[in-house]
């Protein structure tokens, strides 16, 4: 599948799992969660009723690690009908800040792409999740200074796309997104005309899986490991 990035201007990037490992931290705290309220449920159901919590309380929480902590908490209420310990929940509240205070674990090559990237284009980072938490990441990860812009959004819908590429004064084919998402990162972006390379992650969200059938018709490219992409793009002259 040939597509041509000749016309691209600006490329963004998604944080969690583009950059840098998340997903696996939440994945490690939904294992703890099964083993504190192994008193109340068998570790496959609390791992079920907690992505059910999670969908439910996104309006009102949206993404991030303080929602999944107040998902967590409701859930131990619910499952124990209100005689969950004290103890239990300090235990889920230190769960969370353990998370938030984790060390930034870039992914493989995702230095040398910015810096080669960055000297030819605009970078912009387009993420979801808590904006205190993505940005204080960011400013952890020693990569803040690639990006001309940063972007937190509530959600990755092609409104809310088509919204920043407004912000950002271009259209959508001088657009290029990448990310680990085909729900979230790649297919709003081909949907509205702008372009999308797909870098997967080895853990995805239940929430951010598609079908095949989503994917049917949609053109994007997809690399094993983010430094692939550089051989996509030519130095501009």
């Amino acid at each position: 599948m040939e597509i041509d990035y000749k016309n691209i201007k600006v490329i963004g990037f998604d944080a969690d799992d583009t950059l840098w490992v998340n997903e696996t931290y939440f994945r490690d705290a939904e294992e703890e969660v099964g083993r504190l309220l192994s008193h109340y449920e068998t570790p496959n159901k609390i791992d079920q009723e907690l992505f059910k919590m999670e969908i439910k309380n996104l309006p009102i929480y949206g993404y991030g690690v303080k929602g999944f902590v107040l998902s967590m908490v409701e859930l131990a209420i619910e499952l124990s009908n209100g005689k969950v310990s004290n103890e239990i929940i300090k235990k889920m509240l230190e769960i969370g800040k353990d998370m938030i205070n984790k060390p930034i674990e870039l992914l493989d090559g995702v230095e040398d792409v910015l810096k080669t990237l960055s000297k030819d284009y605009r970078l912009i980072v387009a993420t979801k999740g808590d904006l205190l938490d993505q940005q204080r990441k960011l400013e952890k990860s020693g990569l803040i200074d690639y990006f001309h812009h940063i972007e937190v959004l509530s959600e990755k819908h092609e409104a809310d796309y088509s919204k920043l590429l407004k912000h950002l004064d271009i259209i959508p084919s001088e657009f290029l997104m990448i990310g680990n998402s085909l729900k979230s990162d790649i297919l709003p972006l081909i949907n509205i005309g702008a372009e999308a390379i797909h870098v997967p992650f080895h853990t995805t969200w239940l929430h951010e899986r598609v079908t095949k059938k989503e994917t049917n018709g949609a053109e994007f490219k997809t690399v094993e490991s983010l430094i692939e992409i550089l051989d996509f793009f030519k130095p501009i002259k």
